[in-house]
């Protein structure tokens, strides 16, 4: 998939690994639920490390998209979730070193709790 990237000065840059906007082909958009950083056959959380839960967030979201048939390429548009937002740059760091650029849209959302006391979660949409 060639995805678009849509960027104007217009508007502010970037504060994170993302782009304004993305353009994506005709395809099958596939629209994937949110992954915290559960072991999957443990169904526990990995750690209480918050970077531990964003890296295996990130390996579970990704073999769900490659059970779609998609690959990290695929992804158009991400939602971040943080119980703590003093973390923000902790995250961005871990999301630019796991997708590859040209980087999705994106946005990050602080929250007050997720799902088994997780501190972080992420959801995306692709396009195969």
């Amino acid at each position: 998939m060639a995805k678009k990237i849509i960027h104007t000065d217009a508007a502010p840059a970037a504060v994170g690994p993302y782009s304004q906007a993305v353009a994506a082909p005709a395809g099958t958009t596939v629209y994937l639920s949110g992954q915290i950083g559960l072991e999957p056959g443990t169904g526990e959380l990995v750690s209480e490390n918050f970077e531990g839960q964003v890296r295996q967030s990130f390996a579970n979201m990704q073999v769900v998209i490659e059970a779609a048939g998609g690959s990290l390429n695929s992804i158009v548009k991400l939602t971040l979730y943080l119980t703590d937002l003093s973390k923000f740059a902790s995250a961005n760091a871990i999301m630019a070193d796991i997708i590859p650029q040209p980087f999705p849209a994106r946005s990050t959302i602080g929250v007050a709790s997720l799902p088994k006391g997780a501190q972080f979660e992420v959801e995306a949409i692709i396009v195969v």
